[in-house]
């Protein structure tokens, strides 16, 4: 990635950015350049007209969207003039659009209105009563109308005798039960029953404006007025397209106008001047500053200067990274996007984890049978899956090689002869594989945490850090003498040496960088050295789930044809299919999330920063249809 720096003149910088927009190879740096004179912002005008423009234009296109298949021919700077002359035309179609937004917003307040009455009317649902007489109370009658809990109307009705009250209990649903008490005003009974209705668990039902008659009237009118509603805006929407018609094709003259003009706009963080010069920087791939001045060369008409260099240490973490463009590795790509994207320098870690990823998962979920049907069904649901789809093919591959090697298809081990060996024959021998495994893929991302460190600078981080050097050191002399007890018996002098080295040099560093009491140091100290040991051993035998998911594969599918068995020859394969799907959906489902798990903690968290920023140069944004020609 080489940091470019473009000087123009002030009156070519539309056309500069029309043509970075082109390239689609200039990623935008809105740092202010280091010369002092260039402080000035220009193009100001251009750009709120801009904004003005493509909002109008957005909020038209919501009401009257726009058809699709937009092409630009003619990719040409567009002059202030013209951007002016858009601006005020897109004005007056904002006027005219704006009152039939403001018919359509009071259509959908009275459907609301509606949907709020309909649903309040459901609380009098069984009442044939003017409801406009439950509104206010009079001087003759008391009432009071709501829910109380069911197991609660007993009770409030004796209570509300006693206050000379009558209660009515007109509706129930569910634990509640909707009543009206009804009664004489005055007396001093009144004032007790406030207390007694809270008491109870009474909640008043509000009669809300606009519902004045009987229930079943009110709900004939409702019908009919969302009958009328529903014929007012088929009408009105026959207009709108009526009045959209009329203007389509310089509507889409507009978009074609803005999207010409944004390169200008979205460059704008970028860009200071003094005079008429202007300067705008940005991150440029190094393979391809030299079109790109070609490029500029054949655009631009005046003189330019364009200046590329690599970025300096302290810029490290604000260049941008260029994603895999790779369409088989996409979707490992999206995967780790979910962990961070890779800082400037840092290892992609896409390939290593998409060949690890396809190896777990085919070592753990191996069938030549149900590794077709993931694979095939990747291939058949490609247009849902989107970029998604070489995932689920790539997986169900690796797991038909796998089901090869096992000798295993749907579950049947004996049907293809074994390629090597079905992991139930030889338990042990997968787990020392896996575990083997483990090593090697522990070794790797600290090869790859100490290299990603030494990139950017950090030799004492990639010699002494977390994962780096020393560490590395420690954990292959702590597995070397792990395999000499297990063949000859003893750990081995060479071994321990290098371990209690290695854990004296790490012990060491940790108390120069403690600035604590001497008895704080000690425990600290002590606690991240037992803390490197328990954590290297425990990170080994994690990946003994490889093969512990391995055979479990194999003993689900006994335990599936053991069932079948006991049945009869249809129920045995019912039961065969059955628990083929069981496990495809069950164990495929929980085998994904084991290797993810192995690849993000054992993996990612070892070499992987993930806190950089992803390569987004400026180009033409259209919106609909296809790419400018």
């Amino acid at each position: 990635m080489k940091h470019v720096r473009l000087l123009v003149l002030t009156e070519e910088l539309p056309q500069a950015s029309l043509t970075l927009a082109q390239v689609e190879r200039f990623h935008p740096d809105p740092r202010p350049p280091a010369e002092a004179a260039l402080v000035n912002v220009p193009g100001r005008r251009y750009r709120e007209l801009f904004q003005q423009a493509r909002s109008r234009l957005d909020k038209i296109s919501r009401l009257a969207p726009l058809p699709e298949g937009l092409q630009i021919d003619d990719v040409r700077v567009v002059p202030i003039e013209e951007l002016e002359g858009l601006e005020k035309w897109l004005g007056q179609v904002w006027a005219e659009a704006f009152r039939f937004e403001e018919q359509l917003r009071h259509l959908d307040e009275e459907e609301r209105l509606l949907r709020e009455q309909e649903s309040a009317l459901a609380n009098f649902a069984d009442l044939n009563i003017d409801l406009g007489m439950l509104r206010t109370k009079t001087r003759f009658l008391d009432f009071y109308i709501g829910s109380v809990p069911r197991e609660n109307v007993r009770q409030l009705e004796g209570a509300v005798g006693l206050a000379k009250h009558l209660l009515f209990n007109y509706m129930a649903t569910g634990d509640h039960a909707h009543v009206i008490i009804v009664g004489q005003p005055g007396g001093a009974e009144e004032a007790q029953l406030g207390s007694v209705l809270n008491a109870a668990g009474f909640q008043p039902l509000p009669i809300p404006q606009g519902l004045d008659s009987e229930p079943q009237e009110l709900r004939r009118q409702i019908e009919e007025r969302r009958k009328a509603i529903a014929d007012e805006r088929l009408t009105l929407r026959r207009q709108i397209d009526a009045w959209a018609e009329g203007n389509t094709e310089r509507r889409l003259d507009a978009e074609r106008t803005l999207i010409l003009a944004e390169p200008f706009v979205t460059l704008d963080p970028s860009i200071r001047s003094a005079g008429h010069l202007a300067c705008l920087c940005g991150w440029v791939p190094s393979r391809d500053v030299a079109d790109l001045q070609a490029r500029l060369h054949q655009a631009l008409s005046l003189p330019f200067q364009m200046d590329a260099r690599n970025p300096r240490a302290d810029e490290r973490p604000l260049v941008p990274t260029v994603a895999v463009k790779n369409r088989l590795l996409a979707p490992f790509a999206m995967l780790v996007h979910q962990y961070g994207i890779p800082q400037y320098g840092e290892v992609d870690p896409t390939p290593l984890f998409a060949l690890t990823f396809l190896l777990m998962f085919g070592a753990m979920f191996g069938d030549l049978g149900q590794g077709a049907v993931i694979a095939l069904a990747a291939w058949y649901y490609r247009d849902k899956l989107g970029r998604f789809a070489p995932f689920g093919i790539l997986a169900g591959g690796s797991s038909m090689i796998f089901g090869l090697l096992y000798g295993s298809v749907f579950g049947f081990e004996h049907v293809l002869p074994a390629l090597w060996m079905s992991p139930l024959h030889d338990p042990i021998l997968m787990l020392k594989l896996a575990l083997g495994w483990g090593v090697i893929f522990l070794t790797i991302a600290c090869l790859l945490a100490i290299y990603n460190r030494l990139v950017i600078g950090n030799t004492v981080g990639a010699l002494l850090g977390h994962h780096g050097a020393v560490n590395l050191a420690f954990y292959l002399a702590l597995i070397w003498g792990g395999v000499n007890l297990a063949t000859a018996g003893r750990f081995g002098v060479w071994p321990m040496t290098l371990v209690i080295l290695a854990l004296g040099t790490l012990a060491a560093h940790s108390w120069r960088e403690q600035d604590a009491p001497v008895g704080e140091k000690v425990l600290v100290v002590f606690i991240e050295t037992l803390e490197t040991v328990i954590g290297y051993v425990s990170n080994s035998l994690s990946f003994l789930r490889v093969a512990a998911f391995s055979l479990n594969h194999v003993a689900l599918s006994i335990a599936v044809f053991t069932l079948a068995d006991m049945m009869g020859p249809m129920g045995h394969w019912i039961t065969v299919v059955l628990g083929n799907v069981f496990i495809l959906v069950l164990e495929g489902g929980i085998v994904m999330i084991q290797v993810l798990r192995l690849e993000f903690y054992e993996g990612f968290a070892r070499y992987f920063s993930g806190d950089g920023h992803e390569f987004a140069p400026i180009h033409l944004r259209l919106r609909r249809g296809q790419a400018p020609s």
